[in-house]
């Protein structure tokens, strides 16, 4: 088996229109727009989110800001959540840790989440981003273990 994939009870999407749900809801991020990030893959508990250099998004050294690799990652796996979850369940992330494992220099960069574990209420998932040199082999710069919460019954969209 895959080991991106997970393997419970609730490892195949739940709603057949999940790719489109997906691609609604991050289109409703102005944050994610904010910092130029696109999505560039979305399957069943697996999505990547793509994230371009840009000066105006690092930090005192000249690096992507830790912030942005973080926030890319994080959308990475609650929507790597959301492709498993039922048409009426929202996805909120309750908790994440990021190691950041290299300096990310650019020029674009790959932040693909995956679902490990998909639980009725939580589901845990992990992170890589990759920072993709031109004309070289992608390097990883940061990894993420992150808890995402099934939300049901409270109002919230997607």
């Amino acid at each position: 088996m895959d080991s991106r994939r997970p393997d419970s009870p609730h490892s195949q999407p739940q709603d057949p229109d999940f790719r489109a749900r997906v691609e609604r809801s991050f289109a409703r991020q102005p944050f994610m727009q904010t910092l130029g990030a696109k999505l560039a893959r979305v399957e069943p508990g697996l999505v990547e989110v793509a994230l371009a250099f840009d000066e105006s998004l690092t930090q005192q050294h000249g690096f992507l800001h830790a912030g942005a690799i973080a926030s890319a990652l994080d959308s990475a796996c609650g929507y790597a959540a959301l492709t498993l979850m039922p048409a009426e369940a929202a996805v909120l992330t309750v908790e994440y840790k990021v190691n950041l494992l290299a300096p990310a220099r650019g020029p674009r960069f790959s932040a693909v989440g995956a679902v490990k574990r998909a639980g009725a209420t939580i589901m845990v998932c992990t992170g890589d981003v990759f920072e993709k040199p031109d004309g070289e082999a992608r390097k990883l710069v940061a990894t993420m273990t992150t808890t995402v919460m099934v939300v049901r019954d409270r109002g919230l969209a997607d």
